[in-house]
């Protein structure tokens, strides 16, 4: 009986002990291509996330505790990622994708289960249309898709465009739309539009139908292996034309790949450490920089912005309660981000700057500023 009985005893104290370590914890999902086709995605932002964590480890006196899952560059793994963190590991948030399509597979997931969800990089607008816990740190392709063409049109003087889209990709497609439509509205002339598939290796027929438009510029709003396989075969077919892209493009793995090819391709983007920073943009730049002894990414400060954010709204709520994480987040106003000031709007978008660089040898060059 006595045994029992101190059994008993040590099984309350085990319990009571897990509780309170269980208490002073806060648990935050991260869902990202660790492997698969946008394995750089994933591990860019990764890397952010974690000099975020750094940066901030605690909120409301409580630890904060990241529970990473790999999607496998997967829509279905995205969904079966979110379904675990949010039913077994408990979390009150979720952190993840940066491609549209894996973050539009989680987001009704997190919207069913009223678990706040904030997406760092995914830029198509239909991320968060019509969606109560559904945010996003980044601006959206409408905006992004009209830097392209602007800067396409008025800065590089080009006045004839030709566009390769990646129709398997929500954000190829969404980009490709805002690109197109706003060049012709500067006066701007499409000569051609082609399509592709992601995991394509062979692009040499749409690329001879757009040598013989002759275009001044080719929009290639996809993820950095096929623009880097686009590039080398437009230089091979004797395409003189100047390559533009979407943030897709910025992975360390575009001049791997892709070489002399892709020597001055502009891109837009979300983050340059030599644009005007804010304080906490420059402390992140610091620890990065002594961290791993080189550049920060944009992929990498979206993601430690897409933690600070959910931590800034669960000190403003005051709680760890995931509704009220989300009420917290829907009144983000004037956030001094890592990547520029931050304001949610009326769609959950993140309104804020975005970034022209260009490709120079292995470096990608901080070249102008766009003002939402």
């Amino acid at each position: 009986m006595k045994r029992i009985v101190i059994c008993a005893v040590l099984t309350l104290l085990f319990l009571g002990s897990t509780f309170s370590r269980a208490e002073d914890k806060i648990r935050i999902g991260v869902i990202l291509s660790m492997t698969g086709g946008t394995a750089a995605f994933g591990q860019q932002t990764w890397t952010g996330i974690q000099v975020g964590e750094s940066m901030r480890p605690t909120v409301l006196g409580k630890h904060v505790e990241l529970i990473l899952l790999d999607n496998k560059s997967d829509k279905i793994e995205s969904a079966n990622a979110a379904q675990r963190l949010i039913q077994k590991e408990k979390v009150v948030g979720i952190i993840g994708d940066v491609a549209s399509s894996n973050s539009l597979a989680i987001a009704p997931i997190a919207e069913e289960n009223r678990i706040p969800h904030i997406s760092p990089a995914s830029t198509n607008p239909i991320v968060t249309q019509n969606r109560r816990y559904v945010f996003r740190a980044c601006f959206i392709d409408p905006f992004q898709g009209q830097a392209m063409a602007k800067f396409a049109y008025n800065d590089l003087k080009a006045k004839r465009a030709a566009v390769l889209m990646d129709i398997g990709q929500d954000y190829s497609v969404g980009l490709s739309s805002a690109f197109i439509k706003t060049f012709i509205s500067l006066g701007g002339k499409i000569v051609s539009r082609v399509n592709y598939q992601s995991g394509d290796q062979d692009f040499t027929a749409q690329l001879t139908t757009i040598r013989e438009m002759n275009p001044d510029v080719i929009a290639i709003p996809g993820y950095y292996t096929e623009i880097a396989l686009i590039a080398k075969q437009a230089r091979e077919l004797g395409i003189k034309a100047i390559l533009i892209a979407g943030d897709g493009a910025e992975a360390p793995e575009l001049t791997k790949i892709g070489g002399k090819s892709v020597e001055g391709l502009y891109y837009t983007t979300h983050f340059d450490e030599k644009a005007v920073l804010t304080p906490l943009g420059k402390k992140y730049v610091e620890i990065f920089r002594k961290r791993y002894n080189r550049a920060p990414d944009a992929l990498g400060a979206l993601g430690a912005d897409a933690y600070l954010m959910m931590l800034d709204a669960i000190e403003r709520a005051g709680s760890a309660d995931p509704q009220k994480i989300r009420d917290a987040l829907e009144k983000t106003k004037g956030f001094q981000g890592i990547t520029g000031v931050i304001t949610i709007d009326d769609h959950h978008n993140a309104v804020k700057s975005a970034v022209i660089r260009e490709v120079r040898g292995d470096e990608f060059v901080y070249i102008a500023s766009v003002n939402p």
